[in-house]
C-alpha cells in the first residue's frame, strides 16, 4: 500500500498567498510519508470575475504557482497533482490538471472538458473548454487518470479511462454549496462503483471572495464504493487528509466482479 495526502484549501486572487498555503501541505504529506499530494481545482487562483481570471493566469513555464511547486515537489521527492490556469487562445484561459512528478517535472496534464455554466456561474465566458482525454499517468500509486470538478457529471471520460486500466480517477473540484450537497457524494461514488477504481476528489473549501463559496468535503472513496475520508473542514484553513491505496484490493474487486461490456449492442467508450 501507498499512502496519498489530499489537500483542502481556500484559494483566493493571491497567487503567492495560495502557493504560501500549498506549501503548508506539502510539508504535512511529507511529514505523514505520503507519495503524492492532491490538490483542488484553480489552487494558483479563485478570481472575482472573468476579466481578472484571465489577466492573472500564465503559462506553466512561467507561473511562479507552478515553478514553487516544481520545486517543492523535488525536494521532497513528493509528486503532486494540482489545479491550475493557463492563457488560451482568444483571450482565455484553460481550467488545467496537471501532474507533477516527484523529480519536479510537469509530466502530464489534462484541460477540463466540461465547463460550469450554472446560475450565475458562467466558466464558458472566459475558459476555453479542452479537447481530448489524457492517458493515465503512471506513478508510485499507480495509473491516475486525470479529471476536473464538472467532468463528474459525465462517465464517458472516467469509462474512456478504466479502459485504458486506470487505477485511480481524479476530480480536484470546486463546487458549490448546493450542488455539493445534492450530489458531491452521490457521483463519487457511482464514479468509483462504475470503474472499479479508487476516487480521488480533493475540493476547495469555504468564501473565496464576495461572490463565491465552495463546498469542502475532499473525498476518496475505494473500489467498492466506499467512503474512505471525507474532509468536512473547519473554516478555511488548509489541511490534508490521508488514504492508503492499495492496488490488490483493487484487483480483488475487479477479478471478482468483472465488468464485461457489451460493446457488440453499444459503442466502446
Amino acid at each position: 500500500m501507498v499512502i496519498a495526502a489530499i489537500g483542502q484549501l481556500c484559494s483566493t486572487a493571491s497567487m503567492s498567498n495560495n502557493l504560501a498555503l500549498c506549501k503548508i501541505l506539502v510539508q504535512s504529506a511529507v511529514d505523514a510519508g505520503a507519495k503524492a499530494l492532491f490538490l483542488p481545482e484553480a489552487t494558483d487562483y479563485i478570481a472575482s470575475n472573468p476579466t481578472e481570471s484571465i489577466a492573472l493566469a500564465r503559462s506553466m513555464d512561467r507561473s511562479p504557482f507552478i515553478l514553487g511547486l516544481q520545486k517543492a515537489a523535488k525536494e521532497y521527492s513528493l509528486a503532486i497533482n494540482v489545479g491550475i490556469h493557463v492563457p488560451a487562445p482568444g483571450d482565455k484561459i484553460c481550467n488545467r490538471s496537471c501532474w507533477i512528478n516527484e523529480n519536479g517535472e510537469v509530466e502530464s496534464y489534462y484541460d477540463k472538458l466540461h465547463l460550469f455554466d450554472y446560475g450565475s456561474l458562467k466558466e464558458s465566458n472566459s475558459v476555453l473548454a479542452g479537447k481530448e482525454i489524457t492517458k493515465p499517468v503512471v506513478t508510485k500509486l499507480g495509473r491516475v487518470g486525470l479529471m476536473i470538478c464538472f467532468d463528474l457529471r459525465f462517465p464517458e471520460i472516467s469509462l474512456s479511462l478504466k479502459r485504458q486500466d486506470a487505477d485511480i480517477m481524479t476530480y480536484p473540484s470546486a463546487f458549490t454549496v448546493p450542488t455539493g450537497k445534492a450530489h458531491w457524494e452521490t457521483l463519487l461514488r457511482a464514479r468509483a462503483i462504475e470503474t472499479q477504481a479508487y476516487v480521488i476528489a480533493a475540493a476547495q473549501i469555504g468564501p473565496h471572495n464576495l461572490k463565491r463559496t465552495s463546498y469542502g468535503h475532499s473525498m476518496v472513496v475505494d473500489p467498492w464504493g466506499k467512503v474512505l475520508l471525507d474532509m468536512t473542514g473547519e473554516g478555511t484553513a488548509p489541511e490534508i487528509g490521508l488514504v492508503d491505496i492499495d492496488l490488490a484490493y483493487r484487483e480483488k474487486i475487479t477479478t471478482e466482479m468483472p465488468l464485461l461490456r457489451r460493446t457488440d449492442i453499444y459503442p466502446t467508450v
